[in-house]
């Protein structure tokens, strides 16, 4: 027959175990019922809740430190495309601000121009420079104008300051200017003070004029301006050519020669005044041309005394003729 093993008997330490869970579940409720009807733990929570602080920050630091750092790459990324793009308006506004200052010095000398042939009544055309030859062999402006636009040979060309030169080829769209500094180039002048006349010739250096022969007698300061004489017929009378910087004795020490800066800026501008011929009456032509011969034939005037006893003996005006270019 089939045995039957008798139920085993608790041990102690079960029935001890189980005691100990009855009496923490008995505290638990306990407690929980008194700590919803008093609230007498939420001061222990609040102090545990300050002392495990920490611990939730420490748990929350890795997360924190990606943000931040990606939120530091936005931020880089957005700062550098904004630098960028101010950089470029920065630039832009810079070129503007450069082509409005090249624009408004353009307007004033313009301004200059158009100014001087108001203020002398002159009739005269504009012309743009195409092109400058500032070599101290050959002194040469290229003008956008030509026969087609009522340019000829001889033509006299001015600035806002004085004298620029003269024409010395023609072409139907183009036209060739001698500058005075040219080394091929001398013209007449007059001390606008005493009205001493002399010769300008050119040194091949831009803004400078040389005076050759002055008479140690003659009443020539450093800074008169000279005008030109208008002998020879080349150029028309009156015009500002230079005022003189310096004088000394050549080697000789029999006359004087001197330094002349020029009145027109010769190097700069980008647009010149051509002078159109005045028409003058048949009698005025004559009367000028007596004039001249006259005072030809009296000679330059010693500022010193009176002229040496003896015929006089006639002065020949220096040619202005342009040389073929």
């Amino acid at each position: 027959m089939p045995s039957y093993a008798a139920p085993a008997a608790p041990r102690p330490g079960d029935v001890a175990g189980t005691l100990r869970l009855l009496a923490y579940l008995a505290l638990s409720i306990t407690l929980i019922v008194l700590d919803h009807r008093g609230s007498w733990l939420d001061r222990a929570r609040e102090q545990a809740s300050v002392a495990i602080q920490p611990l939730w920050w420490l748990a929350g630091l890795p997360s924190r430190l990606g943000e931040s750092v990606r939120d530091d790459a936005a931020t880089r990324a957005r700062l550098s495309e904004e630098n960028r793009r101010l950089r470029n308006a920065l630039l832009r506004m810079d070129a503007e601000r450069t082509r409005l200052q090249v624009q408004a010095e353009e307007n004033a000398r313009l301004r200059g121009l158009l100014g001087a042939a108001r203020r002398g009544g002159l009739d005269v055309q504009l012309a743009p420079i195409l092109d400058v030859d500032l070599d101290p062999t050959r002194q040469r402006l290229l003008l956008d104008a030509g026969s087609g636009n009522g340019v000829h040979r001889g033509q006299s060309v001015i600035d806002a300051g004085g004298l620029v030169g003269q024409v010395i080829e023609v072409t139907p769209t183009t036209a060739v200017v001698l500058l005075l500094t040219d080394p091929d180039h001398a013209i007449p002048v007059a001390v606008a003070r005493t009205g001493v006349r002399l010769v300008a010739y050119g040194t091949g250096s831009s803004g400078l004029l040389e005076l050759r022969n002055v008479p140690l007698s003659s009443d020539v300061r450093v800074d008169d301006v000279l005008i030109t004489s208008g002998l020879g017929g080349r150029f028309p009378p009156g015009f500002p050519v230079g005022s003189i910087d310096s004088l000394q004795p050549d080697d000789n020490r029999a006359f004087l020669v001197g330094d002349v800066r020029t009145a027109a800026q010769l190097d700069r501008g980008r647009d010149v005044l051509l002078l159109r011929e005045s028409r003058r009456t048949g009698a005025a032509a004559q009367a000028e041309e007596g004039a001249t011969a006259a005072l030809d034939r009296a000679g330059p005037v010693d500022a010193s005394g009176p002229p040496a006893e003896g015929p006089p003996q006639a002065v020949r005006a220096p040619s202005t003729q342009a040389p073929s270019p």
